[in-house]
């Protein structure tokens, strides 16, 4: 009679343990699905006038206005760059015409070679999956590089004209509005800590121009950027559009690079635009 009970019950063990296993496969969450945005350097000796602005040509052939919208970003980190180098990058934007400053906080995962997967499995190993709704998942795709990131973005109150807060004022704002992933990242309250040394790195006052491209809207931005010597400015000229599909982003990626390439603007290199501000603010 032992015999038969110590028999049911390895059975009824065996059969939980099964019944767990499932469940927890079930539960695990599927990987975050992405938008895209593509970004394309242009040649600033060739599309910017001796004004800095963008040529007629260039304006034209996008069917941009004059006008553009001014956008003033800096980001925060320590002197070590510690957020960065956890690929996390806070940043505080104010946009031309709104009330209200735009925080984002934002985690980047490098992309090798064309396996997206990869890094979106990664990064549902690390707490990012498909029910994660407070962040936007989306693939930066580039000349030759891709990057996943994954956005958090927030508001602060108290923007006026085109000015950015102080360094005091910065940290305050980033750390009130810090999402649970960002504080608690490498260990309990990393994020905040962090912030709580945290220097300014820019402002960058760069301007945006908007028109279209093969059916989506194109922004064409400048960005003057200190250059590595520590005196005078680079210049940053980014074209990009987003859509929802890497095929659609695929095929207007070669196009729009066939089109800056015929009229001698493109410029084959990657957009590092934050990587520039951080090496050199």
């Amino acid at each position: 009679m032992a015999s038969i009970i110590n028999f049911s019950s390895r059975g009824l063990f065996a059969a939980a343990a099964i019944s767990l296993a499932a469940a927890s496969l079930a539960s695990a969450a599927g990987n975050m699905v992405p938008n895209y945005e593509v970004k394309l350097l242009m040649d600033p000796t060739v599309v910017l006038g001796s004004d800095f602005k963008l040529t007629s040509e260039v304006l034209s052939t996008f069917s941009m206005p004059t006008t553009v919208t001014k956008m003033n970003v800096q980001f925060l980190d320590d002197d070590a760059e510690t957020i960065y180098n956890a690929g996390w990058s806070p940043r505080i934007r104010n946009m031309e015409g709104e009330s209200d400053y735009d925080l984002t906080y934002k985690k980047r995962y490098a992309v090798s070679g064309d396996d997206i997967d990869g890094a979106l499995t990664q990064a549902n190993s690390e707490g990012f999956d498909a029910n994660t709704s407070k962040y936007e998942a989306q693939i930066e795709w580039g000349y030759q590089k891709k990057t996943l990131s994954l956005s958090n973005d927030k508001t602060a109150s108290g923007a006026s004209g085109m000015d950015l807060p102080d360094v005091g004022d910065s940290r305050t704002m980033l750390i009130d509005n810090a999402p649970d992933k960002f504080i608690d990242w490498a260990s309990d309250n990393w994020g905040t800590t962090e912030l709580k040394t945290a220097r300014i790195y820019g402002p960058v006052l760069a301007k945006r121009s908007t028109g279209t491209f093969s059916g989506v809207k194109l922004y064409v931005e400048v960005w003057p950027i200190k250059a590595a010597s520590g005196s005078g400015i680079d210049y940053i000229v980014e074209a990009s559009f987003k859509t929802d599909t890497s095929s659609d982003a695929s095929t207007k990626q070669g196009q729009l690079m066939d089109l800056l390439q015929d009229k001698g603007w493109f410029l084959p290199q990657d957009s590092l635009k934050t990587q520039l501000i951080m090496e050199r603010y």
